[in-house]
């Protein structure tokens, strides 16, 4: 039996798909999809649903942007009747890349109702159903990798291995996503009073919403509307602004997997976007990563209209280095910390605090530092890319101004930089600044830039208190070969995150994002398990059955 079973099992359920000869299936949630959705009798009693995946091998995305981004509502790509526009600018030219329309209150509105809409059905869908969709989406998205990545060097300027690395992680997380299901589990206690059962379900909220930064194009989305659906929610995506062909290209994915339509829609615009997303009764959660100013509003807001709200915002994070650290590794993993995407990411390493001996590895940072190539982020030989846009460079260079206005020290100075080639790009070499103290500008404040402030500490107690002194707490690192000391450090640190010879502890999507103090207003998490709480509520059914009388049977 086992011998039969096992083989016809792999023939059912193979990558969990079965060939059909038909294009078009009506599934039992009420789709009309090209994923063929039908119910097999298994052999273990229970009905398999199953689907024919139409997915080729070859599938190029053409990532020359659009002179108007699209909008995309109900799985299509539609112009916007907008007049008003924001332009989009390639950081290391100022040449002209594409222009986003501030969507009107009519499509927002369509938007969302297509959402509402498909999201009845989708909440029926069975959830190893939604998971396969997943499964090819995550396929196409490997496959994928590459275009995206060059797309967001074009806009966000930052190198190609960056935006490498920004799709990848967001893929990480669609990974996981797949294994949702077993994160909505309920909980289930039989007999809690004579004849009585408790059990509990997690259910979609409805529709949600995600507002993204303009940092990473890619990642913070797939942090968002992937698990979403795995859940049972439909999604209102905001890219940023200044960054919004990544967000598009992932759509144009979505489309290639056949997810029904309506389920994600993509509308663009600034602050009155967002002010429609926080507004609308029809969506019940807003997501949001980016700045302190806009997170603290969107939560405000968003909670205002009893709407659940994750924030994650700005940051400083603190390294702290111990003279015995390893020092090759040490220094190498500081470097690429504060300047590895140019400094802009609120897990970048801004603070090193030097305890005792360790303050003469000064001289040995600024040599790393200088050794770094400032470019253009489609020259493969870059190190630091050119910031996001003017303002942004004009906001670093008032910020390494300050400290030298309070009495720190720029010992290496990236203000300036010239790039051959590239004479109006928004570019700031590393910068490494000493003597800087909690209360000066330049500490106080995120700066989202390549600038490395340097604090000196005589006892690890001290670096401690200076840790949590901090108002900030996204994550935090220590640098040491010894595991007391280490010990020491993670019990103490207020930080949500905390790295150990690690300087960017961004957990792997099983866990959660766990940013606190000012760098976070919500409850549940992003991603991981409290990922599936926060699109999720629960339900609890209490049932009363009386003790069973066979006389009442009838026979």
């Amino acid at each position: 039996f086992f011998c039969v079973f096992s083989a016809n099992f792999n023939m059912l359920s193979r990558y969990g798909r079965l060939i059909h000869n038909k294009s078009a299936f009506t599934s039992h949630c009420g789709f009309n999809v090209s994923k063929a959705t039908f119910t097999l009798k298994s052999q273990v009693g229970a009905p398999m649903e199953a689907y024919n995946s139409s997915l080729g091998n070859e599938y190029k995305l053409d990532i020359t942007p659009k002179a108007v981004t699209q909008l995309f509502i109900n799985g299509q790509f539609v112009d916007s009747k907008s007049t008003q526009f924001h332009n989009v600018l390639n950081p290391a030219t100022q040449e002209f890349v594409t222009k986003v329309p501030e969507i009107t209150d009519e499509e927002f509105n369509l938007a969302v109702s297509k959402a509402v809409d498909a999201q009845k059905q989708w909440a029926a869908t069975p959830a190893s159903l939604r998971q396969r969709y997943l499964f090819d989406y995550q396929r196409v998205l490997r496959d994928s990798q590459q275009d995206i990545a060059e797309a967001i060097t074009v806009e966000h300027g930052k190198t190609v291995a960056d935006s490498v690395g920004d799709v990848f992680r967001g893929l990480e997380v669609v990974e996981q996503a797949c294994n949702a299901v077993t994160g909505m589990m309920g909980e289930t206690s039989r007999d809690v009073a004579r004849g009585i059962d408790t059990y509990s379900f997690k259910e979609p909220l409805g529709v949600v919403a995600g507002v993204c930064p303009f940092n990473f194009p890619a990642m913070i989305p797939l942090w968002m509307y992937p698990l979403a659906l795995a859940t049972g929610n439909a999604v209102i995506l905001k890219p940023s602004e200044r960054t919004p062909t990544a967000a598009m290209l992932l759509m144009e994915l979505l489309n290639r997997v056949d997810i029904p339509a309506g389920l994600v829609n993509v509308v663009h615009g600034g602050k009155d976007c967002v002010d429609k997303i926080c507004d609308h009764p029809d969506i019940r959660a807003v997501s949001f990563v980016g700045s302190n100013r806009a997170g603290e509003y969107i939560h405000q807001r968003a909670t205002s209209h009893n709407k659940r709200a994750q924030c994650n915002m700005g940051a400083k994070n603190h390294g702290t280095v111990l003279a015995d650290a390893d020092k090759k590794s040490s220094i190498n993993a500081l470097i690429g910390a504060t300047f590895g995407s140019s400094g802009q990411r609120c897990m970048a390493l801004p603070v090193v605090l030097l305890v005792g001996e360790a303050s003469q590895w000064i001289d040995d940072l600024v040599a790393a530092a200088k050794a770094l190539k400032v470019g253009a982020g489609s020259d493969k030989n870059t190190d630091v890319a050119p910031l996001c846009s003017v303002d942004a460079k004009q906001r670093v260079e008032m910020y390494i101004q300050s400290a030298v206005d309070e009495g720190a020290n720029v010992v290496l100075d990236g203000r300036g930089v010239q790039v051959d080639g590239y004479p109006k790009g928004n570019f700031v070499g590393p910068t490494i600044i000493t003597g800087v103290e909690p209360g000066m500008k330049c500490y106080d404040e995120e700066i989202f830039g390549p600038v490395m402030l340097i604090k000196t500490c005589k006892t690890l107690d001290e670096a401690i208190a200076v840790t949590n002194r901090n108002p900030y707490g996204n994550g935090c690192a220590v640098f040491t070969s010894n595991g007391a000391a280490a010990r020491k450090y993670e019990r103490e640190v207020n930080a949500g995150q905390i790295g150990i010879n690690l300087p960017i502890p961004v957990p792997l999507p099983f866990f959660s994002f766990t940013g606190a103090k000012m760098s976070y207003r919500g409850g549940a998490h992003f991603y991981g398990k409290q990922g599936v709480n926060f699109y999720t509520y629960t339900k609890t059914i209490t049932a009363n059955w009386k003790e069973f009388d066979e006389k009442k049977i009838k026979m």
